[in-house]
């Protein structure tokens, strides 16, 4: 399939956008229009841009059905404050009650049944329940364009920042399973971010790696190691030397059993090779894929 914009309808291609550009965090954000009545509402085109000074950026855009606007971008243009909360999964149901469309002046944090806190500096509430909040004053508003779908990109610096003690770690960081995030997919779908779905990638070697340019042919064509096998070996500072004295007693069997046939001895070598980079044995890894290329 391929689409060019403008050539199929906005609705479809803003769900094929949701659907491919995903997960998305979410901004719960609170604001107050100037009469004083709060307001609360999710947006998943936001992320955060810089730290210093810390900017995040979210979008309240137009509506594709009939190019209205939000009331909590009218809120931004009329007070320049907002707190952008962050959603966990147990907030996710209520977050979800809070994106009705009430009419102006409803309080949404009533209707959903989350708690106001006061915040320090801006006048919009924290929501008690969000284990984050960012209190925010407005940069700048940039609009994208002037019909339904069309973004209303709204640029804060964050001057306040909230974060429940109970969420950090042994090092005083943010623990993912702790704080246990949602985010945004197409359709009707979110995503947990926590449990099984967090895994670990460890940040680029800033000695730089090797690459997959100089992994051994054998290795880079293997039909058994998956791509990111290849990219945590391609990692590595330097191919390392094979050991000549090994007490891995799996690569003795390996090499002895299937010693009189070269195909079936590099898929085990190279399933056993998987194994171990997906326990993070990476070094040991090596040492059995390279006794391959000593073998033969």
């Amino acid at each position: 399939m391929v689409i060019t914009p403008g050539e199929i309808s906005t609705k479809q291609l803003h769900a094929y956008l949701l659907g491919s550009v995903a997960p998305r965090p979410i901004c719960f954000a609170s604001t107050i229009d100037k009469e004083g009545n709060p307001n609360l509402s999710p947006f998943s085109f936001f992320n955060v841009f810089g730290s210093k000074p810390p900017i995040c950026i979210f979008s309240p855009a137009r509506r594709v059905r009939d190019n209205t606007i939000k009331h909590t971008l009218e809120n931004i243009q009329e007070t320049g404050e907002v707190v952008i909360n962050v959603v966990t999964y147990d907030m996710v149901q209520q977050m979800s009650l809070a994106s009705c469309e009430y009419p102006k002046g409803v309080n949404e944090f009533i209707k959903s049944g989350f708690t106001p806190v006061a915040s320090e500096i801006v006048k919009p509430f924290r929501v008690k329940e969000a284990p984050v909040s960012l209190e925010c004053k407005l940069l700048q508003i940039i609009e994208t364009g002037t019909e339904g779908g069309a973004a209303n990109l709204i640029i804060c610096e964050v001057i306040k920042m909230h974060i429940d003690e109970r969420i950090l770690d042994e090092e005083q960081q943010i623990d993912p399973h702790k704080i246990d995030l949602v985010a945004r997919m197409g359709k009707d779908f979110y995503c947990r971010a926590s449990g099984d779905a967090v895994f670990e990638v460890p940040k680029p070697n800033l000695n730089l790696g090797v690459g997959m340019d100089a992994l051994p042919a054998a290795i880079r064509n293997s039909t058994i190691l998956s791509g990111n096998d290849l990219g945590i070996l391609a990692n590595s500072t330097e191919i390392p030397l094979i050991s000549e004295t090994s007490d891995d007693e799996r690569l003795k069997m390996i090499l002895q059993d299937y010693s009189n046939d070269e195909q079936l001895l590099q898929q085990a070598l190279h399933q056993y090779a998987k194994e171990l980079i997906a326990r993070h044995e990476v070094t040991q890894a090596w040492q059995v894929l390279l006794t391959e290329a000593q073998t033969f």
